[in-house]
Protein backbone atom coordinates (compact mmCIF):
# COMPACT_ATOMS: atom_id res chain seq x y z
CA UNK A 1 0.00 0.00 0.00
CA UNK A 2 1.42 3.37 -1.02
CA UNK A 3 1.69 5.99 1.76
CA UNK A 4 -0.55 9.03 1.50
CA UNK A 5 1.44 12.14 0.52
CA UNK A 6 1.78 14.57 3.39
CA UNK A 7 1.57 17.58 1.11
CA UNK A 8 0.00 18.29 -2.24
CA UNK A 9 2.24 20.73 -4.07
CA UNK A 10 3.58 21.38 -7.54
CA UNK A 11 6.65 19.47 -8.71
CA UNK A 12 8.78 22.61 -8.49
CA UNK A 13 7.90 23.00 -4.81
CA UNK A 14 8.80 19.36 -4.17
CA UNK A 15 12.30 19.89 -5.59
CA UNK A 16 13.06 22.67 -3.11
CA UNK A 17 11.89 20.80 0.00
CA UNK A 18 14.35 19.32 2.47
CA UNK A 19 14.09 15.78 3.87
CA UNK A 20 13.36 17.34 7.26
CA UNK A 21 10.38 19.32 5.94
CA UNK A 22 9.03 16.23 4.20
CA UNK A 23 9.27 14.31 7.47
CA UNK A 24 7.55 17.10 9.42
CA UNK A 25 4.73 17.22 6.88
CA UNK A 26 4.31 13.45 7.13
CA UNK A 27 4.06 13.63 10.93
CA UNK A 28 1.53 16.49 10.70
CA UNK A 29 -0.55 14.51 8.20
CA UNK A 30 -0.48 11.43 10.43
CA UNK A 31 -1.51 13.64 13.38
CA UNK A 32 -4.34 15.11 11.25
CA UNK A 33 -3.05 18.61 12.01
CA UNK A 34 -2.95 21.54 9.59
CA UNK A 35 -0.91 24.70 10.20
CA UNK A 36 -2.06 28.13 8.99
CA UNK A 37 0.77 30.56 9.72
CA UNK A 38 1.65 33.94 8.26
CA UNK A 39 -0.32 36.06 5.80
CA UNK A 40 -3.41 34.52 4.21
CA UNK A 41 -2.65 34.29 0.49
CA UNK A 42 -4.06 32.38 -2.47
CA UNK A 43 -1.06 30.05 -2.35
CA UNK A 44 -1.54 29.32 1.35
CA UNK A 45 -5.28 28.77 0.83
CA UNK A 46 -4.59 26.28 -1.96
CA UNK A 47 -2.15 24.35 0.21
CA UNK A 48 -4.37 24.36 3.31
CA UNK A 49 -7.50 23.32 1.40
CA UNK A 50 -5.59 20.55 -0.39
CA UNK A 51 -4.43 19.22 2.98
CA UNK A 52 -7.95 19.42 4.44
CA UNK A 53 -9.50 17.64 1.47
CA UNK A 54 -6.80 14.95 1.52
CA UNK A 55 -7.31 14.35 5.23
CA UNK A 56 -11.09 14.17 4.71
CA UNK A 57 -10.57 11.60 1.95
CA UNK A 58 -8.39 9.38 4.16
CA UNK A 59 -10.59 9.35 7.27
CA UNK A 60 -13.52 10.97 9.03
CA UNK A 61 -11.49 11.35 12.24
CA UNK A 62 -11.28 14.89 13.68
CA UNK A 63 -8.81 17.42 12.25
CA UNK A 64 -6.97 20.07 14.26
CA UNK A 65 -6.24 23.39 12.53
CA UNK A 66 -3.71 25.70 14.21
CA UNK A 67 -4.01 29.38 13.22
CA UNK A 68 -1.42 32.11 13.79
CA UNK A 69 -1.91 34.85 11.22
CA UNK A 70 -2.00 38.64 10.79
CA UNK A 71 -4.70 38.20 8.14
CA UNK A 72 -4.49 38.93 4.46
CA UNK A 73 -6.56 38.19 1.37
CA UNK A 74 -10.23 37.95 2.42
CA UNK A 75 -11.34 35.68 -0.43
CA UNK A 76 -8.50 33.27 0.40
CA UNK A 77 -9.72 33.29 3.99
CA UNK A 78 -13.22 32.59 2.65
CA UNK A 79 -11.91 29.56 0.75
CA UNK A 80 -10.38 28.04 3.88
CA UNK A 81 -13.42 28.98 6.01
CA UNK A 82 -15.80 27.33 3.54
CA UNK A 83 -13.63 24.22 3.06
CA UNK A 84 -13.53 23.63 6.83
CA UNK A 85 -17.33 23.82 6.89
CA UNK A 86 -17.66 21.70 3.73
CA UNK A 87 -15.64 18.61 4.64
CA UNK A 88 -17.12 15.70 6.60
CA UNK A 89 -14.59 15.39 9.46
CA UNK A 90 -15.13 17.53 12.53
CA UNK A 91 -12.58 20.34 12.73
CA UNK A 92 -11.32 22.01 15.90
CA UNK A 93 -9.31 25.22 15.69
CA UNK A 94 -6.50 26.33 17.99
CA UNK A 95 -5.47 29.99 17.91
CA UNK A 96 -1.88 30.80 18.82
CA UNK A 97 0.20 33.98 18.63
CA UNK A 98 -2.27 36.21 16.90
CA UNK A 99 -5.53 35.55 15.09
CA UNK A 100 -6.28 38.68 13.11
CA UNK A 101 -8.53 39.84 10.29
CA UNK A 102 -8.83 37.02 7.71
CA UNK A 103 -7.22 34.76 10.31
CA UNK A 104 -10.21 35.47 12.59
CA UNK A 105 -12.54 34.67 9.68
CA UNK A 106 -10.95 31.21 9.48
CA UNK A 107 -11.07 30.87 13.28
CA UNK A 108 -14.87 31.23 13.39
CA UNK A 109 -15.48 28.57 10.74
CA UNK A 110 -16.27 26.08 13.52
CA UNK A 111 -18.76 26.26 16.41
CA UNK A 112 -17.59 28.10 19.54
CA UNK A 113 -17.18 24.88 21.54
CA UNK A 114 -14.47 23.82 19.06
CA UNK A 115 -12.62 27.15 19.10
CA UNK A 116 -9.59 27.04 21.38
CA UNK A 117 -6.60 29.29 22.01
CA UNK A 118 -3.47 29.41 24.12
CA UNK A 119 -3.14 32.00 26.89
CA UNK A 120 -0.89 34.42 24.97
CA UNK A 121 -3.04 34.65 21.83
CA UNK A 122 -4.31 38.03 20.66
CA UNK A 123 -7.38 38.49 18.47
CA UNK A 124 -8.15 41.33 16.05
CA UNK A 125 -11.40 42.13 14.29
CA UNK A 126 -11.68 45.01 11.85
CA UNK A 127 -13.36 45.99 8.62
CA UNK A 128 -11.79 45.10 5.27
CA UNK A 129 -9.65 47.65 3.48
CA UNK A 130 -8.52 48.00 -0.10
CA UNK A 131 -6.79 50.43 -2.37
CA UNK A 132 -9.18 51.71 -5.00
CA UNK A 133 -7.62 53.06 -8.16
CA UNK A 134 -8.41 53.70 -11.77
CA UNK A 135 -11.31 55.59 -13.32
CA UNK A 136 -13.94 57.17 -11.10
CA UNK A 137 -16.54 54.56 -12.07
CA UNK A 138 -14.13 51.73 -11.22
CA UNK A 139 -13.36 53.31 -7.85
CA UNK A 140 -17.09 53.53 -7.16
CA UNK A 141 -17.56 49.84 -8.01
CA UNK A 142 -14.64 48.84 -5.77
CA UNK A 143 -16.01 50.93 -2.90
CA UNK A 144 -19.42 49.25 -3.23
CA UNK A 145 -17.80 45.82 -3.18
CA UNK A 146 -15.79 46.64 -0.05
CA UNK A 147 -19.00 47.74 1.69
CA UNK A 148 -20.69 44.47 0.66
CA UNK A 149 -17.71 42.52 1.97
CA UNK A 150 -17.74 44.47 5.25
CA UNK A 151 -21.44 43.77 5.78
CA UNK A 152 -20.99 40.08 4.98
CA UNK A 153 -18.05 39.69 7.36
CA UNK A 154 -19.87 41.58 10.11
CA UNK A 155 -22.78 39.15 9.79
CA UNK A 156 -20.43 36.15 9.95
CA UNK A 157 -18.88 37.46 13.17
CA UNK A 158 -22.28 38.34 14.63
CA UNK A 159 -23.51 34.79 13.96
CA UNK A 160 -20.29 33.27 15.34
CA UNK A 161 -20.18 35.28 18.56
CA UNK A 162 -23.84 35.90 19.33
CA UNK A 163 -23.18 39.64 19.45
CA UNK A 164 -25.80 41.99 17.91
CA UNK A 165 -24.84 43.12 14.42
CA UNK A 166 -24.84 46.72 15.68
CA UNK A 167 -22.14 45.85 18.24
CA UNK A 168 -20.02 44.13 15.57
CA UNK A 169 -20.38 47.12 13.22
CA UNK A 170 -19.31 49.51 15.98
CA UNK A 171 -16.37 47.39 17.14
CA UNK A 172 -14.99 46.65 13.67
CA UNK A 173 -15.13 50.28 12.60
CA UNK A 174 -11.59 50.45 13.99
CA UNK A 175 -9.09 47.79 15.05
CA UNK A 176 -10.70 45.79 17.86
CA UNK A 177 -8.15 43.78 19.86
CA UNK A 178 -9.06 41.09 22.38
CA UNK A 179 -7.19 38.94 24.86
CA UNK A 180 -8.28 35.31 25.31
CA UNK A 181 -10.39 36.26 28.33
CA UNK A 182 -12.01 39.13 26.41
CA UNK A 183 -12.53 36.76 23.48
CA UNK A 184 -14.41 34.34 25.72
CA UNK A 185 -16.61 37.12 27.08
CA UNK A 186 -17.24 38.32 23.50
CA UNK A 187 -18.29 34.87 22.31
CA UNK A 188 -15.34 34.52 19.96
CA UNK A 189 -13.31 31.97 21.94
CA UNK A 190 -14.63 28.74 23.41
CA UNK A 191 -11.80 27.77 25.75
CA UNK A 192 -8.25 28.72 26.69
CA UNK A 193 -5.97 25.66 26.83
CA UNK A 194 -2.45 25.05 28.04
CA UNK A 195 -1.86 21.51 26.74
CA UNK A 196 -2.88 19.24 23.86
CA UNK A 197 -4.74 17.02 26.33
CA UNK A 198 -7.37 19.76 26.74
CA UNK A 199 -8.43 19.63 23.08
CA UNK A 200 -11.58 17.57 22.64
Amino acid sequence: MNPVPARLDDDEDEKTRTPQSVQVDKHLFDARTVLITGPITQELARDVCARLLALAQVSSDPITVIVSSPGGHVESGDMIHDTIRFIRPQVRILGMGWVASAGALIYVSVPKERRYCTKNTRFLLHQPSGGAGGMATDIEIQAREIIKMRDRLNQIFADATGQPIERIEKDTDRDYWMSPEEGIAYGLVGKVVSSADELK
